[in-house]
């Protein structure tokens, strides 16, 4: 009884961890990555739209993403979008192509970002922590609905923290990668 408990928590645990994993790439590092512009959404045609889905992105070497629209009138939308992206990028086209030159991170930038990321990984902490809270007031309810014995609830709960320490590790190792990738010159 408790296993479907359990195996919920895990699930909900992994997407919370997936959730935090797809947020951490859309943040910048000092190096050229299409998946920095995951997050910019461009006006096409009235509705809000993720750039990959109206252009091909391409990160031909470290320091330039390239940016190629399907309809050639969406390349002043997209600068307009990478602009006000908030991500200190200024891009330039040529009629074709719009070029984003990744200038080099000030520390004080790296700074902000490591701020940010740290931010996000405490938030992706209390999510796993709320899942954790969740699954033992289930367990706790088995129990008290006499579903569950005491020893079965006991070891459910352990296996939940074990569960909730396993993940919350699995977050440090990802932010302290990316703490890596950002600090590196």
């Amino acid at each position: 009884m408790y296993n479907d408990v359990i195996k919920d928590l895990k699930k909900q645990m992994k997407k919370t961890l997936e959730h935090y994993r797809d947020e951490l790439r859309s943040v910048r590092t000092g190096r050229a990555s299409v998946t920095m512009f995951d997050n910019v959404k461009v006006n096409y045609y009235g509705s809000p739209t993720p750039v990959s889905q109206v252009a091909t992105l391409q990160a031909p070497d470290a320091r330039l993403v390239t940016i190629q629209p399907w309809d050639p009138n969406m390349i002043a939308e997209i600068e307009k979008a990478i602009q006000s992206s908030n991500m200190g990028f200024n891009p330039s086209n040529d009629g074709n192509i719009i070029r984003v030159p990744i200038p080099q991170l000030t520390e004080e930038r790296r700074k902000e970002i490591m701020k940010m990321v740290k931010k996000m990984s405490e938030e992706a902490k209390i999510a796993i922590r709320n899942e954790r809270r969740s699954g033992n007031e289930d367990i706790k309810r088995l129990e008290k609905e006499k579903e569950i014995s005491e020893d079965e609830a006991k070891k459910a709960l352990e296996q939940i923290q074990n569960l909730t320490d396993e993940y919350i590790d699995k977050i440090d190792e990802l932010t302290s990668k990316k703490e890596d990738e950002v600090m590196q010159i």
